[in-house]
């Protein structure tokens, strides 16, 4: 009996009768109040208070639902977390294994393992760096370009794959959203490397040697381009590509370079550089500083830039004597005493 009585719906009724006589006995005793008028008065007290206990019950329904509906977010939650450990676990042990792989001395295992990290880089946004610096790390080892030997050969296919995958990891010139990722090639030999159309952050490729058409065209470099010290033995291509800064310092152009129309945002240097090819500027945009100290250009040079440069070095700066070069009018030529041109800002 008193476990009923407990009950917040026992209560509530008991409660609800109470007012409705109670009302209703005090309300008789007005002989003005009809007994009708006084059990419709004490009813409607009665009523109040079960209306007031259905709005305290949908409340407590209505957290309790809330409750629940936390505890399965929070359940969902864990899942997910957990699903995400699993998933990463899984990537670390396909990375560990791929890149154990590249060792392998079968030419045909470490394309494939090329491959699954390329795969893995694509599916996992976070691996993608990490992945690139693995790829640029295999063709910085020692590899001798002229080498015809059949296994010289294969190795040549294997690299040729590393640098096909590591240009479709990157994102175009035009998607400004994603990342911009580093490569760091310094002395890698390289062969036919394109990354014409690309984005990249910092692009590294001192001592790199270059065989056949390297093609940077097209580009958007947002970080410094470190080609210092470079062998290019094929043409270069970096024509119509926007460039922060670039550094050329020492670098052996051996056939035809094409900048034109590039833009070049911070300082240029090609402090040391060898021409053996032509050399084509035309319209080509340096906002801040181009050195030319002690450049040499041993072919037809084209230097009509789109402007004159806020800061230019010409120090023994050489053409081929023999050679006409197309100049803007604030540059010109001068003989030197040993029968050496060089090319010299115009006074006045």
């Amino acid at each position: 009996m008193r476990r009923a009585l407990k009950s917040p719906l026992a209560l509530t009724i008991a409660l609800a009768v109470v007012l409705l006589v109670g009302i209703s006995v005090w309300l008789l005793t007005d002989p003005k109040t009809t007994r009708a008028d006084a059990l419709r008065t004490g009813g409607l007290a009665g009523a109040s208070i079960v209306a007031l206990y259905a709005l305290w019950l949908n409340d407590r329904r209505r957290k309790v639902e809330e409750g629940r509906q936390e505890i399965e977010r929070q359940r969902h939650v864990l899942e997910s977390h957990r699903a995400e450990r699993d998933l990463e676990r899984v990537s670390d042990e396909r990375f560990a294994k791929a890149v154990e792989l590249l060792g392998n001395d079968a030419d045909q295992v470490r394309v494939g393992a090329l491959h699954a990290l390329a795969g893995l880089a694509r599916t996992r946004e976070a691996y993608r760096q990490t992945v690139l610096d693995v790829l640029c790390s295999y063709l910085r080892r020692p590899f001798k370009h002229d080498d015809k030997a059949p296994e010289a050969e294969r190795e040549r296919v294997v690299r040729q794959t590393a640098q096909r995958l590591i240009a479709d990891l990157l994102p175009s010139r035009d998607d400004t959203e994603a990342e911009a990722y580093n490569l760091d090639l310094t002395t890698a030999t390289l062969d036919h490397f394109d990354l014409s159309g690309r984005r990249v952050g910092e692009l590294t490729l001192r001592h790199a040697e270059m065989h056949s058409t390297t093609r940077f065209h097209e580009m958007a470099i947002e970080g410094p381009l470190w080609m210092t010290a470079a062998q290019l033995h094929g043409k270069l291509r970096l024509h119509d590509s926007k460039l922060k800064r670039g550094w050329f310092s020492g670098t052996k152009f051996a056939a035809k370079a094409v900048f034109v129309r590039s833009e070049f945002g911070a300082e240029v240097s090609f402090e040391g550089a060898v021409f053996s090819g032509e050399a084509l500027f035309e319209g080509t945009t340096f906002t801040e500083s181009l050195d030319l100290q002690r450049t040499k250009f041993d072919d037809h040079v084209d230097l009509r830039l789109s402007a004159k440069p806020p800061k230019l070095d010409l120090k023994l700066t050489l053409v081929r004597p023999d050679r006409v070069p197309e100049l803007p009018d604030w540059l010109t030529t001068q003989r030197q005493p040993n029968g050496d041109v060089r090319i010299a800002a115009v006074r006045g």
